[in-house]
């Protein structure tokens, strides 16, 4: 099991990017899978997870209404499009799943048993 997250990098406040997922070793057809983020000296952070069961989505308060959780199933990938980027969003962010539970307000509110690499997303002008 396998997850490799990509598409970070620096943009100003107000910009926009979409980080991706690639998993292998399992389908998007049952387990949750999430984004999650840590910035330096803050507490690790269930930014928004989907369950890939019923595709129940679960935001974090700080990200509601700007970023949106998806899948596409043919190329086992899970997306996280950002929009209207704030400086307090720069963090690395990792993408994670527990292939025992489907639950996506569970995982994002729990330690995912498999992690990816972080790709860091930084907000500044």
């Amino acid at each position: 099991v396998q997850l490799q997250a990509s598409g970070g990098g620096l943009v100003q406040p107000g910009g926009s990017l979409t980080l991706s997922c690639a998993v292998s070793g399992f389908t998007l057809d049952r387990p949750a899978v999430g984004w999650f983020r840590q910035a330096p000296g803050k507490e690790r952070e269930g930014v928004s997870c989907l369950s890939t069961l019923n595709d129940i989505v679960h935001y974090a308060d700080s990200v509601k209404g700007r970023v949106t959780i998806s899948r596409d199933t043919a190329k086992n990938t899970v997306y996280l499009q950002m929009n209207n980027l704030r400086p307090e969003d720069t963090a690395v962010y990792y993408c994670a799943t527990d292939l025992g539970h489907s639950s996506s307000h569970y995982l994002c509110n729990s330690h995912p048993s498999t992690w990816g690499a972080g790709t860091q997303v930084t907000v500044s002008s």
